[in-house]
This record gives C-alpha cells, structure tokens and sequence, in this order.
C-alpha cells in the first residue's frame, strides 16, 4: 500500500526541482527525503525519478504519482475545512424527533432562531410519539418527571415547564374564577385527554397530592376531543397550555394550584452530539423559546382571566 505523507514528499520533489529544494520547503534534511523516496519506490515497485541535470525530473510513474498526491492533498484540505466548519456549527445536519403538541409552541419558533443563527445547517425535523426515544436522532423532545433516568448514550436537558390548565364548559359554577383549587375537582366527571405514560402520570400525581384520584368518565386521549366533550357538558379535563393551540368556543380555561400539574419537557441529546455547536445552539433556542412572549398564549394569565 502507497504511503499518503511520502507521496505528499514525491511531490515536493517533483514540484521544486530537486531534493534539496524539497527538503528546505519541507524542513526536513536531504537524507530524510531521500529515504522516503526510496521507501515509497519499493512500495510502488517501480523508479520514480530520474536524474536531470543537477536536479531530478518525475518518470512516468512519478509522474502519475504526483497527480494523485496533489488530489489528495486538494481533498484532504476540503475535509479539513468541512470538518472545521462542521465544529464550529456553520454545516451539517441535525435529527430532531418531537412531539405534536410540542410543535407550534416550542419547536417552530426555535427552529425560526437556529435556522436564522446556522443557515448553513440542515435540520432533519420528524414527528415522533413523546414517550419515546429516537437512537438515530440527535434530539429527542420527550416528557419526563425532572431528574429522571434515561438511556446509555442520552442525556436529558430541561427545556420547559408546561403547565395544565382546568378546561370548564361556559357557565360552569367556577367560570368566574381566575384560580381553581384542583381539589375542588375532585368530585367533577373528568374527561381524559392524556394516554397511559408521563403526561398522564404528571396529572394523576397532582391529583394524589390533591388527595383524590380523579372520575374519568370520557376517555379520547386528545385535546381538541377533549374540549369537545367537555364544551358538551360532559365533565371537566385537564389540558397543557401547549395543548390549548385551539380552543372550543363553548369553554373556558382556568389556572390550576394546590399543586398545579405540570409535564416537563426535556430533550433526550445523544451523548456523541452534544459537543456540536448546532446542537447546542438548538437547545439554547428550544429553552428560550417557551419563555418568549409568554402573555400571548391561550391558558396565560391574561387568557385566564374571567372574561375568557
């Protein structure tokens, strides 16, 4: 096998003329450069240069060995300027797996910023179910209890704080409110809109420290349904704000203590991405994303407020 650092020599050689020449370019002594030129001779197995006039000149094979030496040192340069670009976040591709609620509020607006701070960045940006983890994405949008465990190779950074919102129908006996016990619930026909796992977990826990283990009476597992039933008078649910994108005519949404829900939203980052500085930009700006304009969302203080 051809040698790449003695091929890079050859052409040293070739490109100045002579040994000597080549080894002042190269610091190197004119012994050293012969040695690698005799090297990469018997490596080829066939004389590489010749004698001319006080200098040497390329044969043929040194010849068709120097082209190849000077394509390699060309792409060898490229990947050293896509590598140092890729480190310093200019290029590359980024896999982010999220989940649908997540999408509008969280996800959009931050992937505007990044997209706006690495244009030269590709983000791979797939739905995914909010339990789970995706091994072949870089970033994972997941629920999780905070401090909680995960998998080798991930590693959970808090992103957000999403709270739950009490979503009455019109006319209920606290619609005047601004803040409802959770409590006070307790005896409601509630309306499911979460399936089995951690957003649901993060309600029934809320309801335990509540002192009551809430009456599902309707189970749909989905926001918009949800408001649906409870618009129909059917019960009561318990939305997250991010949930609360679109809401029924014919409810009204209340804030929640004593203690108030709340599902926490991490992003599950591969350990070998961690170090990329898109990456760590996307995070930067999924964590100050929730945090923006804050007063405009459905279920804030301000859309809580009793004329809501």
């Amino acid at each position: 096998m051809l040698d790449v650092r003695r091929m890079q020599v050859l052409r040293a050689v070739v490109t100045s003329g002579s040994v000597t020449a080549a080894a002042a370019n190269l610091g190197y002594t004119p012994s050293a450069v012969s040695q690698q030129i005799n090297a990469l001779e018997k490596e080829a197995g066939i004389a590489l240069l010749e004698r001319h006039g006080r200098g040497v000149r390329p044969t043929a094979a040194g010849v068709l060995l120097t082209e190849h030496a000077e394509l390699i040192g060309r792409r060898v340069a490229e990947a050293e300027t896509a590598l140092a670009d890729l480190r310093a976040g200019r290029t590359g591709q980024v896999a982010v797996r999220y989940f649908a609620t997540a999408g509008a509020e969280l996800v959009a607006p931050a992937l505007a910023r990044f997209r706006r701070e690495h244009p030269g960045v590709r983000v791979d940006l797939r739905i995914a179910e909010g339990a789970r983890t995706d091994p072949e994405a870089d970033v994972t949008l997941v629920v999780r209890p905070r401090g909680a465990a995960t998998e080798d190779g991930l590693r959970l950074v808090h992103l957000a704080d999403d709270p739950y919102r009490a979503v009455l129908p019109k006319g209920h006996r606290f619609a005047d409110r601004r803040v409802v016990d959770l409590a006070e619930l307790a005896d409601e026909p509630w309306v499911g809109s979460e399936r089995p796992g951690p957003c649901l977990d993060a309600v029934l826990e809320a309801c335990a420290a509540a002192g009551f283990t809430p009456d599902i009476a309707v189970e749909c597992e989905e926001y918009a349904t949800a408001q649906g039933f409870v618009a129909a008078g059917l019960g009561i649910s318990l939305v997250p704000l991010m949930g609360l994108g679109s809401r029924h005519p014919n409810v009204v949404v209340r804030r929640l203590r004593g203690p108030e829900p709340v599902r926490s939203i991490h992003a599950a980052v591969r350990e070998s991405s961690r170090a990329l500085p898109a990456v760590r930009g996307l995070l930067t700006a999924l964590q100050e994303a929730w945090g923006a304009d804050a007063t405009k969302r459905p279920g804030s203080a301000r859309a809580t407020s009793p004329t809501a």
